[in-house]
C-alpha cells in the first residue's frame, strides 16, 4: 500500500510548526531518500550524505516558522539540504589532492570536429550527428550503470543540476530556487551535463558494437 499523501503545503507547514510528530515522521519518510541522493552529489560517501540529511532536518525544525510559501515546502527543504551538503562537500574537498578533482566543465560540450568548419557550405552543422540508440540498450542495467558513472564524473555544479532535473524531476524554476542560480546558468549547466553524459553513452554503445 502506498504511503498516504502529504497535506497541502500550508497545512503541512502548520503541523510542523506545531510540532506534530506524526506529520514530521510522514514527511521525513517521504522526502529523506531523495534528500540523501541530492546530498550525495556534493559529498564523498553515503554515510556523509546521511549525516547531511540529519543536519538538514534539524535545520528544518529550527527554521520551519520562517517558511513563507514563496516556493513549495519540498523545494525549501531541498534548498536546506543543498546548502548543508555544499558546506560539508567544501570541507571534504579541502582534504582531496588537486589532481583528484575533475575539471570545471569549461571544455566544449561536443567535440568541435563533429561540426562542419568555417568556410564549409554547412558551417556549424553536424558532420557526424549522434547515432540513434536502440531502446533495449537504454533499458539494460549495464547502461543505467554507465549513465550513473557518467553523472558521477561530472563537475559538481553540472552533476547537481542534472540530478535535480533528470533524476528527481524538478522543473527549471525549482532548480533555480533550490540552488539559487539564474535561469540562464541552469540551462547552460544542464546542457553541458546532458551532452557529457550522452558522449559517454555514445562511446560505450560504440564499443559494444565493435566488440566481437
Amino acid at each position: 500500500m502506498p504511503p498516504p499523501a502529504l497535506p497541502p503545503d500550508p497545512e503541512l507547514a502548520g503541523l510542523l510548526v506545531a510540532g506534530d510528530e506524526s506529520a514530521f515522521a510522514q514527511v521525513v519518510e517521504a522526502w529523506s531518500p531523495g534528500m540523501v541522493r541530492l546530498a550525495r552529489v556534493y559529498v564523498s560517501t553515503d554515510d556523509s550524505a546521511a549525516e547531511v540529511v540529519q543536519e538538514a532536518w534539524l535545520g528544518v525544525v529550527r527554521g520551519i516558522a520562517t517558511f513563507a510559501g514563496r516556493s513549495s515546502l519540498r523545494t525549501w527543504v531541498y534548498r536546506i539540504v543543498a546548502n548543508t551538503a555544499q558546506r560539508r562537500g567544501g570541507r571534504e574537498a579541502r582534504t582531496v589532492p588537486a589532481s583528484a578533482v575533475g575539471g570545471d566543465g569549461s571544455d566544449p560540450t561536443v567535440d568541435p570536429a563533429r561540426f562542419a568548419p568555417p568556410g564549409h557550405p554547412h558551417a556549424g552543422h553536424w558532420q557526424r550527428p549522434p547515432s540513434p540508440w536502440p531502446e533495449q540498450a537504454l533499458l539494460a542495467a549495464e547502461v543505467r550503470a554507465e549513465v550513473a558513472a557518467a553523472v558521477a564524473g561530472l563537475p559538481a555544479r553540472q552533476r547537481v543540476v542534472i540530478t535535480l532535473r533528470d533524476v528527481h524531476g524538478y522543473d527549471a524554476a525549482e532548480v533555480c530556487s533550490i540552488l539559487d542560480i539564474s535561469a540562464a546558468n541552469q540551462r547552460v549547466l544542464l546542457h553541458r551535463a546532458r551532452a557529457a553524459v550522452r558522449a559517454c553513452l555514445e562511446r560505450y554503445l560504440a564499443d559494444g558494437e565493435e566488440a566481437p
